[in-house]
């Protein structure tokens, strides 16, 4: 009669909405997208995106692909992807992304680093120095002759 399907989430769309006057406290675990536009209290750790409306607070640990934020985040954010903190948005914690975006009127406040995608192995060649030329030992005339030419 009723069959076991399992039905693959999609990370690209949202399906979960801590809406406006509502209150979340707890930890969060989506494969799908969340967007907060009330307030959370709470470790986030979503498969899918994050975004945080210009009237959500999150007191979070966030960890997504991507993070927007519109509103107040009070916690450290570690992106897999994008991070863009919005002219009306605010992220008082620490940051880790591959990309990073702030506009202008947007707050950060907290340390940040920089992921690399398949990074390249970073081989520094350093070409051998070249052996400087020995400069003759002058008498006094010489000497002051070449400081008043340099």
């Amino acid at each position: 009669m009723f069959k076991n399907k399992k039905i693959k989430i999609d990370p690209n769309m949202t399906d979960t909405l801590i809406g406006e006057g509502s209150l979340f406290e707890g930890k969060i675990k989506s494969e799908a997208g969340i967007r907060v536009e009330g307030q959370i209290n709470g470790d986030i750790d979503c498969a899918g995106d994050i975004t945080i409306g210009e009237k959500g607070i999150a007191r979070s640990h966030i960890n997504a692909r991507n993070v927007i934020v519109a509103g107040q985040v009070l916690g450290n954010v570690a992106a897999r992807g994008k991070l863009t903190i919005k002219a009306t948005g605010q992220l008082r914690g620490n940051l880790s992304a591959l990309e990073l975006s702030i506009e202008s009127g947007g707050i950060f406040q907290g340390s940040s680093k920089m992921d690399f995608k398949d990074a390249p192995a970073v081989e520094e060649k350093i070409a051998p120095r070249e052996p400087e030329a020995s400069i003759p030992a002058a008498s006094g005339d010489e000497a002051v002759a070449v400081l008043k030419t340099w």
